[in-house]
């Protein structure tokens, strides 16, 4: 499985750039960027995007979640997109099918299901951009940390990094002017209710 500290390492070689130069760019400590080079811990979301444009990269790249995926038409079964979610403001979630993604065969038999929503809004930049497509796993829980889609009251449903804390969780923005952290106890969790619906495992961004 691939790791943050992997995933650094794969950028620098493809950027050319050594610990120094990153220190030099971002204002990261040398000792800071060799601790996330060697797996020790890694990095906060204000560290993934400075890293990430000092790379020259977008910071979905360093946080493992494919942007442009393009498997071989060969070899690709379709999945439906389901309508559209917010990144923003929650919005009633759709359930007619409004287009197609392909994925590749792989995943076909794994045993999970796979469905696609069209984003809307600018909560999540410059992770998902509005109009991206996202590829959801279908699964009730995700790690601390990851992005998933998330439905609130039972009809509205929105894309958020999910922070988990023994009082409950908290539905995090990447664009903190537009979405502020968003906390829901265990109570409200239950009584909205507040559903993992799946976690995003891919991004697509289609140009023209």
């Amino acid at each position: 499985m691939s790791t943050f500290a992997n995933r650094l390492k794969t950028a620098m070689e493809n950027s050319n750039m050594k610990a120094v130069d990153l220190h030099n760019k971002t204002g990261i400590s040398k000792s800071t960027i060799s601790e996330y080079l060697a797996g020790s811990y890694e990095p906060k979301q204000k560290n993934i995007y400075k890293l990430a444009t000092a790379l020259n990269i977008l910071p979905s790249e360093l946080m493992g979640i494919s942007p442009n995926p393009s498997p071989t038409l060969a070899e690709t079964y379709r999945i439906p997109v389901l309508g559209s979610i917010s990144a923003g403001v929650p919005i009633e979630a759709s359930e007619d099918i409004v287009g197609y993604e392909y994925l590749s065969e792989k995943y076909k038999g794994d045993g999970c299901t796979y469905f696609a929503l069209r984003v809307q809004g600018r909560s999540m930049e410059p992770t998902i951009m509005d109009g991206d497509t996202v590829i959801v796993r279908q699964q009730p829980t995700v790690e601390s940390g990851e992005i998933a889609v998330v439905l609130i009251n039972g009809d509205s449903a929105t894309a958020k990094e999910v922070k988990e804390s023994p009082e409950g969780i908290t539905l995090i923005g990447h664009n903190a002017a537009v979405y502020s952290p968003h906390p829901y106890s265990n109570k409200e969790i239950e009584e909205l209710p507040v559903m993992i619906l799946g976690k995003v495992i891919e991004i697509r961004r289609h140009v023209g």
